[in-house]
């Protein structure tokens, strides 16, 4: 890996300090050939903001909130702690990089659980009997600050940054590469729904339990690097191999589904850094990243039913 297009990289990608400059692309529309249901009449999504999330609706999730409510569904705020009577309140629940208090702001070891043990197993009792759970969690801290969520459901999270060994970014996953494995979730409802390409934006692996399919797969081009600050490598810095390790992967629990994604700006649309370098759905290099997106939510609601 190339240690000046790491060091190019803290400036574009590095969240501390600069997340004034990664902001939502209010422009970004993509079509929607069928939405799911009539407008406002789709099932609730909730999109937690009660764990100092990165990404919320009003905020780098502004463009993952349009796109659902395009399609149908009620896209609203979760705030506070997990609690069944709220949780039964809606379908749906995203949670997407979530934080412990003492890491706000400080992207540093140690990254406790940005939940509590109450709240984990609430939430696993609730997909067990039938809730819907999209769990996202980027590169470190925010893979630590989920890992014993992910953990309830089988999947070994390692709080580290997953990249190209060219230093490059995005990383590209292809059916023609093998990288994007066939599933219910790459084909959709029809044959416009077909997704063959998809872009990430580094963010971590992860190893998925028996029984979960996965949709994104690394090859041996891709690294894992472990940091004990966020952004901050260097020769010493340790590294393990990630080939056939997971950045998206899905599974049915019980009654109820789940969704793990390694990467989040990959289901956003942002303007990143001084020159509003377009970043998530939006970029030139992730066309199909927006029809990933409501795959996965129709397969969630259960409308894509396998």
């Amino acid at each position: 890996m190339k240690l000046f297009k790491l060091v190019s990289m803290i400036f574009l990608y590095l969240p501390i300090g600069l997340s004034a400059q990664q902001i939502a692309d209010e422009n970004y529309r993509p079509s929607i050939d069928k939405p799911a249901y009539a407008t406002g009449q789709g099932p609730v999504v909730f999109i937690d903001e009660g764990h100092h999330n990165f990404h919320t609706k009003e905020g780098r999730y502004t463009s993952f909130a349009q796109l659902l409510e395009r399609d149908g569904y009620q896209v609203k705020a979760y705030t506070g702690l997990f609690k069944r009577d709220m949780l039964n309140k809606g379908k749906i629940l995203v949670i997407s990089n979530a934080l412990n208090e003492a890491n706000v702001g400080r992207w540093i070891l140690p990254n406790p659980s940005a939940f509590t043990q109450e709240e984990i197993v609430t939430l696993k009792k609730w997909v067990e009997e039938g809730g819907s759970l999209f769990l996202i969690a980027d590169h470190m801290p925010l893979a630590g600050a989920a890992a014993d969520l992910a953990s309830a459901f089988g999947f070994t999270f390692t709080n580290g940054f997953v990249m190209r060994n060219d230093g490059d970014i995005p990383s590209i996953f292809s059916t023609d590469k093998g990288t994007l494995l066939p599933s219910v979730i790459t084909w959709g409802r029809n044959e416009t729904e077909q997704i063959n390409e998809v872009a990430t934006f580094t963010g971590q692996a992860f190893q998925i339990p028996e029984g979960a399919t996965p949709v994104l797969q690394f090859e041996d081009d891709h690294i894992n690097l472990l940091p004990d600050t966020a952004w901050r490598f260097h020769d010493d810095t340790k590294r393990q191999s990630v080939e056939g390790w997971s950045q998206l992967a899905y599974m049915k629990v019980a009654k109820g589904r789940l969704v793990v994604s390694g990467e989040a700006a990959m289901f956003s649309a942002q303007l990143a850094g001084p020159d509003k370098r377009k970043m998530g759905m939006n970029s030139p290099l992730a066309t199909q990243n927006h029809k990933l997106l409501l795959n996965i939510v129709h397969w969630l609601d259960g409308r894509i039913d396998q």
